[in-house]
Formats: C-alpha cells, sequence, structure tokens
C-alpha cells in the first residue's frame, strides 16, 4: 500500500473517531414517529374531532329518550281594583294582592317519528367512522411527512460526509503541493489553486451544514418539541425494492383512508335520505305531568285556590301538505347520494392515476439507484489511481481536482438517488394507506 492511501485513509479513520467522540444521541425514526403521534399539533385536533364524533353517539343525542322538565311559574300583582256585580252592587278596594304559583314535572317522549330516530342514530355511528377515516388520514400524512423529512437528513448527512472526506483530499493535496514547491518540483502557482480548491471545498461544507442544521429545526417542528433539540439520524438509508402495484391497488382499494372517507359520506347521504322521508309517517308523542298551582286573590268570589295532580296524554301529527318540499327535500338527498357515488368512481380513478405514476417513478428511481453505486464505485477507483499518479506527479492538478470532485459528486448523486427512491416508497405506501407508524 502507498504512503498516499495510508495516509488517505488515516484521515478518514480519524474523522470519524472524532465524529463518534462527539456525537449527540442517534434519533430513529421508529422515535421519531412515537414523538409525532404523542406531539403533532395536527394529530392532536384529529384526536380531539373524533373524540366529539364519538361522543355524539348517543340514543339521547338520536332523539330516542324523553325529556322531562321541571318547570316554576310565580306571578304576583298588586292593583287598585273595582267590581260590579250583576245586582248592581260595586267593590273597590285599592292594592289588592293577587298571586299565584304553579310548579311541577313534565314528560314529552316521541314514541314514533317514521323511523328518523334510528336513521339518525346509524348516521352519528358512520360520522363517527368518518372521524376515525380523517384521523387515520392525518396521521398517515404527518408521518409521511416526518418519514421525508428524517430520510432527508439522512441523505444530507451522507452528504456531508462526503463533503468531509473532500476537505481530507484538500488539505492532503494542499500539503503534496507545498511540499513539491519546497523541493522546487511545483510552482507557487499549483500551491495557489490547491489552496483555492480548499477553500471552494470548505464553502460547499459550510452550506451544506447550514442546510443540515435548518432541515433538523424542520423535522423538530413537525415532532412539535424544542426546535434547538439536536439529535443525529442513522448513517445508512435502504429501500424497499420489492413493492408490486397490484398488491398496492388492492391495499388502497381497502384502507386508503380518503377512499374510505368518500365511501362513508355516501352512507351518510343515504342515512340523510332516510331521515327526510321519515317526515311522511305521522309522529306520534306521549306527555305526562305532575303540577301543583295556588292562587291567592283580594277581592272576587274566590280568594284562595289550590289544584294538584297528573296530567297525561297523547299527541298525533302528520305533514298534509307542505308546499311540496317534502318531494323536493326527497329529490335533493338522491341527489346528494348520486354526487357521492360519482365522487367515489372519481377518487377510484384518481387514486389508480397517483398509483401508476408513483410506481413508474418508483421503478425509475431503483434503477438510477443501481446505477448511481456503480458509478460511485468507479468514482472511488478512479481517485484511488488520481492520488498515487499525483503523488508521484505523472498527472495535472487539473486532472487531479476533476477527479476528486467526480467522486464527490459520485457520492452525493448515489445519495440522492437512494433518497428520491425512499420518497417514491413512503408516497406509494400513503397511497396504499399501509405507511407503517
Amino acid at each position: 500500500m502507498t504512503h498516499t492511501k495510508i495516509l488517505f485513509q488515516s484521515f478518514i479513520l480519524l474523522f470519524f473517531c472524532v465524529v463518534k467522540t462527539n456525537a449527540q444521541e442517534v434519533l430513529t425514526l421508529e422515535s421519531a414517529v412515537k414523538i409525532a403521534l404523542e406531539n403533532n399539533y395536527e394529530i392532536k385536533i384529529a384526536t380531539n374531532n373524533l373524540t366529539i364524533e364519538k361522543t355524539n353517539v348517543a340514543i339521547g343525542n338520536a332523539g330516542m329518550l324523553p325529556k322531562v322538565t321541571a318547570t316554576v311559574v310565580d306571578n304576583n300583582s298588586i292593583q287598585n281594583s273595582s267590581q260590579t256585580r250583576q245586582d248592581g252592587t260595586e267593590t273597590e278596594l285599592d292594592n289588592a294582592k293577587n298571586n299565584s304559583l304553579t310548579y311541577g314535572v313534565g314528560l314529552d317522549w316521541t314514541v314514533f317519528d317514521g323511523l328518523r330516530m334510528f336513521a339518525r342514530l346509524d348516521q352519528l355511528k358512520e360520522l363517527q367512522k368518518l372521524g376515525e377515516a380523517q384521523l387515520k388520514l392525518t396521521v398517515i400524512t404527518r408521518i409521511s411527512d416526518v418519514n421525508a423529512a428524517y430520510y432527508d437528513l439522512v441523505q444530507q448527512q451522507q452528504q456531508l460526509a462526503a463533503l468531509d472526506t473532500t476537505i481530507v483530499i484538500s488539505n492532503q493535496r494542499l500539503t503534496l503541493a507545498q511540499n513539491r514547491f519546497t523541493i522546487g518540483k511545483a510552482s507557487k502557482l499549483e500551491v495557489l489553486n490547491a489552496q483555492v480548491d480548499l477553500n471552494t471545498d470548505q464553502v460547499a461544507l459550510l452550506r451544506q451544514k447550514e442546510l443540515y442544521a435548518n432541515s433538523k429545526i424542520l423535522l423538530n417542528q413537525l415532532l412539535a418539541r424544542d426546535v434547538t433539540t439536536d439529535f443525529k439520524v442513522i448513517d445508512q438509508l435502504e429501500v424497499d425494492g420489492l413493492l408490486l402495484l397490484p398488491e398496492l391497488r388492492a391495499l388502497a382499494e381497502k384502507q386508503n383512508p380518503q377512499l374510505e372517507a368518500q365511501i362513508i359520506n355516501k352512507r351518510v347521504a343515504e342515512l340523510e335520505l332516510k331521515q327526510i322521508k321519515a317526515a311522511r309517517y305521522p309522529t306520534v308523542r306521549v306527555t305526562t305531568a305532575y303540577n301543583f298551582s295556588e292562587s291567592q286573590s283580594s277581592l272576587g268570589f274566590v280568594a284562595q285556590s289550590q289544584s294538584r295532580g297528573l296530567n297525561y296524554g297523547f299527541s298525533a301529527s302528520l305533514n298534509i301538505f307542505d308546499g311540496f318540499s317534502q318531494k323536493r327535500n326527497e329529490k335533493i338527498a338522491k341527489i346528494q347520494i348520486e354526487n357521492s357515488k360519482i365522487t367515489i368512481e372519481q377518487h377510484n380513478l384518481a387514486l389508480n392515476s397517483q398509483l401508476a405514476t408513483s410506481y413508474q417513478t418508483y421503478l425509475t428511481n431503483l434503477e438510477l439507484i443501481a446505477l448511481e453505486e456503480k458509478n460511485e464505485s468507479i468514482a472511488k477507483q478512479n481517485l484511488n489511481i488520481t492520488l498515487d499518479k499525483f503523488r508521484i506527479g505523472t498527472i495535472t492538478t487539473l486532472e487531479f481536482r476533476t477527479a476528486q470532485l467526480n467522486y464527490v459528486n459520485a457520492k452525493v448523486r448515489y445519495s440522492n438517488a437512494q433518497f428520491q427512491g425512499k420518497l417514491s416508497e413512503i408516497a406509494l405506501r400513503e397511497l396504499a394507506g399501509n405507511l407503517n407508524f
């Protein structure tokens, strides 16, 4: 092994040792997802909305239970009164007091409304399912965002490592150029060019560090935690290359939350029509009450009276004619159901189209990953050969710089190809509704 290779590998080993010593705690994707599920604001809001829908599913909210009301009415008056009786006798009284007090408990219960209450209860249950589908959509969307942000950091971390490598190589090149200049085998121009290229690499490294730090802030924001929390992510990025379009389509038909929501909306519309049709039937109510009443009068035939007792009865009503509102409402409800069917078909078509295009992108990215992996291997071999030749002075500085940049660019392209492939995988799993969380 040549002296140059030994020096190069020593730099790399030293670099990774320093990184490992000063490394922050590694944040795994599983941990990031768990934090997002616990903290993310959109998920919290969707969870609260689902709790509201669950609370609404009650027979009382559907109108199946009676209403019991307690009432108290107290009326008092002070008046100057005069009365003339049939026999001509007149009676007058100033500041005559009159008061009446009534109190009791009454019950009102709708025992039949054309089965509207049962349709309403079923509709409340469907609305709960809709809330569950919306929560699932929110969770999958946010977890997809976390996955994308996380793997973006992985590939940026890989690019940082690539740029760190090129800094090591540029430092080595500058050292060699200075040594060659010292012994008179190179001109000052070669040293200056090496210094300029090193400065250029350092600028690129600083820009990449800035992008990496900002991306950390964005991921912390998605996790709804302190945006200054420092962490590292894993070093490797693996893409599942075994996804099959027919399986993804089958999964999407069963568990895509948006499609599921459209199907539930159709069921809700059908139950709405059922409630409207209930108005064609009579509504029967039973009532009962126990009341106590007392009245006093300073003037009149009755000075004081009291009564108490039970009242009960029933009432029935049937809509005979309402200006054709019933027929109009039913027609509108049927159109709403038809619109729901059309929306389901439209979403199915859009979903299949998205799956097909995303899958084609996924296949292309898999090919690019394989190609860029080969390019990186070739670029690495080329750089090793170039390092040996540069040490003995058989190639120009420009050729060395070209080989160096080719290697760094190949590593960056390979990392980016893996990232794009991972994004394709995430998009397909999100559409299929089986993004693991």
